[in-house]
């Protein structure tokens, strides 16, 4: 991998990590269009160490009073009843899908699910239900005529089981084309939570696991399977880019509906069925060269 080509996939990571779009399934096809090597599942992950840094710096305040409450609440019961302690037992409740599921089926992600025609169906299918999410939620935020506005749940009314659903919603994204924070935020609000809550929680859902990956794959950079001065460059742009996705997306969900994410995501994948149907694109293509 070349230093352009690690700069490039910094970039691609650190803008669609946090986007309802997928950025293992971009990182996968801006190599694919750009006729460069696949960059694997062992770049995707250490380089999501980037933008995971920056979810820790975006929330760091959430994150040092979830982390705080948790510890006092293992020997205080009083602080048991406490959201933030309650909080942290449900990202680790969430966690445990994902990580179940992504040893299990390691080498399906690292191989067969890259494949473009599996990219391709997920981005459209998991278009289609964020845009059914979407729209619950923003018929729930309007109201009717003759109708009250539902009240929508907020991370104060999320319990065990609502964890977990999150935490089966996240674990789809193993397969590239599904989006993390897609895959999350449409079960959010399908489950009748605000846009807010659901992105919140899918971020902070996020890191256990994002990070127990990265940590996990570093070893095949070791091995000689990543190159370390590109993939270590790549990661620092993804954070510096991704801190900056952050900022911009929150205050984005808070006015905005997820449509122009969902159309792009359709367009997107009919273009690759397209290009792999006329054999412009094959659906394998940089796999081969490791």
């Amino acid at each position: 991998m070349s230093w352009f080509e690690s700069f490039i996939l910094g970039l691609v990571q650190g803008l669609t990590e946090f986007l309802p779009i997928s950025s293992s399934a971009h990182l996968r096809l801006t190599a694919a269009f750009a006729g460069w090597h696949d960059p694997g599942a062992a770049f995707t992950a250490i380089t999501q160490i980037g933008t995971e840094t920056a979810v820790l710096i975006y929330f760091r305040k959430d994150i040092a009073r979830i982390v705080s409450a948790w510890f006092r609440s293992l020997t205080d019961k009083a602080m048991r009843s406490d959201h933030d302690a309650q909080m942290g037992w449900l990202v680790i409740v969430g966690s445990i899908p994902i990580g179940v599921l992504g040893v299990t089926f390691k080498d399906q992600i690292e191989g067969p699910f890259r494949d473009l025609r599996l990219i391709a169906t997920t981005l459209i299918v998991m278009g289609v239900v964020l845009g059914i999410a979407d729209r619950l939620a923003a018929r729930d935020e309007a109201g009717g005529r003759h109708r009250v506005v539902r009240e929508r749940k907020t991370l104060k009314e999320l319990g065990v089981k609502d964890g977990l659903i999150f935490g089966l919603c996240q674990a789809m994204a193993l397969i590239p084309g599904v989006s993390r924070s897609g895959a999350t935020i449409s079960g959010g609000l399908l489950m009748g939570y605000t846009r807010e809550a659901a992105a919140r929680y899918s971020f902070l859902l996020a890191i256990p696991a994002v990070l127990a990956s990265g940590v996990f794959e570093l070893k095949d950079a070791g091995e000689g399977h990543v190159s370390w001065g590109p993939t270590i460059f790549a990661t620092i742009i993804a954070f510096a880019v991704g801190y900056a996705v952050i900022a911009w997306f929150m205050k984005f969900i808070t006015t905005k509906s997820f449509m122009p994410f969902v159309i792009y995501r359709i367009l997107l994948g009919i273009l690759l069925f397209v290009l792999v149907g006329t054999d412009t694109l094959s659906p394998h293509a940089g796999e081969s060269a490791g």
